[in-house]
């Protein structure tokens, strides 16, 4: 029997995650879908990608959207530190049988639901016929969601490749460093190289800047070498300034987003938001909100 090779066991791979993702939201062959999917990686760790992940989750769900965040970050699985959670469950007791999706699930207190991938998370790329269909029946308690957004493992894993080609969007998080900016480039041509003919929608976000002129920089570098080599269209959404309020957020494990909305990092996050969305971003405002514009106008 011919063994498979490196590409072909990640195109298996993804090819059962897509069909995962399409009978868990209703993806039809034809593109139709009511859940949307979007990965968030990167080339190389520290660049702030589970950060910009958990807070662009939050974000959406400030605009109305109901979201599943799930951690698929196999060796350093840190969503819940962020979110100040202790899961006492993963995807993978799914697979064991031994729980169901409502048991693992959790409603966090920012509006958003979490799934932990942790350790095992792998086998979800090889499972056998009746793994699947169980593991189907379960993700099918997720088409509540509007938007599934997964946070990878950093760096290129046939783990990785495979979430992505389930994916609607990746999002690419870089820095200006010259190292992430490398990694970042070296990311999108395993991507256009392995999932050439995924039609996936690659973006890139510039984090941790000093100023505008540097991310339009470090976005060009990168969006121009993939056109050149890789005749590959990448979209740049925007950049998240360098902001102290992150790193103290981390601390207090409490996203930035909810610590500060009105930091720079949080507008910059509801920017890249907007972009996603082709929207203004607006929050729900409440009823309390709504009364007091009531009677000031009417004052």
């Amino acid at each position: 029997m011919k063994r498979k090779s490196v590409e072909e066991k990640i195109i298996d791979q993804a090819e059962n995650l897509r069909l995962i993702v399409q009978e868990k939201s209703g993806k039809s062959e034809s593109g139709d879908s009511k859940t949307r999917i979007i990965t968030v990686s990167s080339g190389k760790g520290g660049v702030g990608k589970t950060n910009f992940a958990v807070n662009l989750a939050i974000a959406y769900s400030q605009i109305g959207k109901k979201v599943v965040l799930l951690d698929g970050d196999l060796g350093l699985a840190n969503v819940n530190v962020i979110l100040g959670v202790v899961p006492e469950f993963s995807l993978f007791n799914i697979i064991k049988n031994n729980k169901s999706m409502k048991d693992i699930i959790i409603n966090t207190k920012f509006g958003i639901s979490f799934i932990a991938g942790a350790s095992g998370f792998s086998k979800i790329a090889n499972l056998d016929d009746e793994e699947r269909k169980r593991f189907i029946s379960e993700m099918n308690e997720l088409s509540f969601a509007d938007i599934i957004i997964i946070d990878t493992s950093a760096g290129i894993s046939n783990n990785v490749l495979a979430f992505i080609a389930s994916a609607d969007e990746a999002i690419i998080v870089t820095t200006p460093e010259p190292t992430a900016i490398t990694d970042a480039y070296g990311t999108i041509k395993i991507i256009t190289t392995e999932l050439g003919d995924s039609n996936i929608a690659i973006k890139l976000v510039v984090n941790r800047v000093k100023s505008v002129t540097e991310a339009k920089k470090v976005a060009h570098r990168v969006i121009t070498i993939v056109g050149q080599f890789l005749n590959t269209k990448v979209d740049y959404l925007g950049y998240i300034y360098e902001d102290p309020i992150v790193q103290n957020a981390v601390l207090v494990q409490k996203p930035f987003l909810v610590s500060d909305p009105r930091s720079k990092a949080s507008i910059c996050l509801k920017h890249i938001v907007s972009r996603l969305e082709n929207i203004e971003f607006r929050e729900g405002s409440g009823v309390g909100n709504f009364l007091k514009k009531l009677l000031s106008k009417n004052g």
